[in-house]
């Protein structure tokens, strides 16, 4: 501040959301915790019930193929397989809180839908990582040894012959919790351990495989997407993070989620992103291999993909103008219709494109999202305000936020790759 850097409101701005929150928990009154009450308040009945909503929204459906799920409760067998499949502590993902109620497994969760049904559950597969984390180093956590070839082998036989007694299998691999966070980086993004090989074997047994993840980061399942009839990313969903995979699974929640990253097909695309810059030469073009000769250019999933069991068609995309002065703003209306047999939410999002300026500008950016439910039939209409805000951006040569009079692309859709278009011109002042 004394150098002019930075000026005193610039300083308020920053420490004045803060102070809010401060002031909202009442930390100025009561500045210190009270340690006793942490029990009582972790384990208030409450909690469980908007931890496993919260869950359930957090879940994407990556794939669904002829409409697996949801699985129907009359189920005779099921079985639950991998070496994710009844970990509590792997599901509450690193830094877990250790005096929170006990974890839901997702073996225990499917056994609470199905109390009448034999579901059998094998790891199949070793899990365990070579290094330890920083969060093993914190909490003194040593690794328990790896299995050996002998025992490896035998749990993959075990996992096998119980898929093949199943009706249908629920195959959760995955990431240890203490595989992200902190000092948790990965040089690869397979499938850690012979998850890969249980993965493979399973499928070879011609059952219905329903693929479950529980991951802090896009793992490589370009084998999957195209062997595996349906995938759930599930994240770390936490304590009841079973309970909640469950109600998915069976139909009890509607999945909701959204990718918040585009999903690389290797380890080789990465750093990848929907918001990159243009290219000299169109990324649909079919001669397009300015980035990469032996996989497509998109990413496996794109950002903010997610499916639904009911499905969502969107039209009539319209502006309420055609032009805008600097400052100003205009109105973008879609209509959103449920085209399915079930209620459901769909995400609607909006993004835009710079098409020209004084720096170059990415080919998209996310400026509005709305979530809107509909009942199987009814259509909605979906208003977003496109304005300084949403147009401006840091300008590294000016060193300040700036909005320039250029034309701009609109789309709205379900993802990153929605296609109904319009545009719109900032006029010059």
């Amino acid at each position: 501040m004394q150098s002019g850097k930075l000026s005193v409101t610039q300083i308020d701005d920053a420490v004045r959301p803060i102070l809010e929150v401060k002031i909202r928990m009442g930390l100025f009154e009561h500045p210190y915790a009270d340690s006793s009450a942490a029990e009582s308040i972790l384990t208030d009945p409450a909690h469980p019930k908007l931890a496993r909503v919260a869950a359930q929204r957090t879940m994407v459906l990556l794939r669904n193929e002829d409409s697996l799920l949801p699985l129907k409760k009359a189920l005779a067998s099921v079985a639950v397989i991998g070496p994710l499949a009844d970990s509590e502590q792997e599901i509450q993902g690193s830094w877990g809180v250790e005096k929170a109620a006990k974890a839901v497994s997702v073996l225990e969760g499917v056994r609470a839908k199905l109390p009448n049904a034999r579901v059998e559950s094998v790891k199949g597969a070793d899990l365990q990582r070579k290094y330890p984390s920083l969060v093993d180093i914190v909490f003194g956590i040593k690794p328990a040894a790896p299995l050996s070839e002998d025992q490896l082998k035998n749990e993959l036989d075990k996992a096998v012959d119980a898929a093949r007694r199943a009706d249908t299998v629920v195959l959760v691999l995955g990431e240890l919790a203490n595989m992200s966070g902190e000092a948790a980086s990965r040089a690869s993004l397979d499938l850690p351990g012979n998850q890969q090989h249980l993965l493979e074997a399973v499928v070879a047994t011609g059952k219905p495989v329903v693929l479950v993840l529980l991951n802090g980061r896009p793992l490589n399942i370009s084998w999957a997407t195209e062997h595996v009839p349906t995938i759930l990313e599930a994240w770390y969903p936490g304590t009841e993070g079973g309970n909640a995979i469950a109600d998915i699974l069976f139909g009890d929640a509607n999945p909701e989620g959204k990718l918040p990253v585009s999903w690389p097909r290797t380890v080789g695309q990465v750093p990848i992103y929907y918001a990159h810059n243009l290219t000299h030469q169109p990324e649909n073009d079919k001669n397009f291999t300015s980035r990469y000769l032996d996989v497509p250019t998109p990413p496996l999933y794109p950002f903010g993909y997610g499916l639904s069991y009911t499905q969502f068609a969107f039209s009539n995309l319209q502006l309420s103008g055609a032009t805008l002065a600097p400052g100003g703003s205009l109105q973008v209306s879609i209509d959103v219709e449920n085209a399915g047999r079930r209620s459901g939410n769909e995400v609607v999002q909006l993004y835009i494109h710079q098409r020209a300026g004084s720096v170059s500008r990415p080919v998209r950016e996310l400026k509005g999202f709305q979530r809107a439910f509909l009942d199987p039939g009814e259509k909605k209409a979906v208003r977003f305000t496109v304005g300084k805000d949403e147009l401006s951006f840091w300008s590294p040569e000016s060193k300040a936020w700036v909005e320039e009079s250029e034309e701009f692309d609109v789309w709205v859709g379900g993802d990153s790759t929605a296609s109904l278009h319009a545009s719109f011109r900032v006029a010059s002042e």
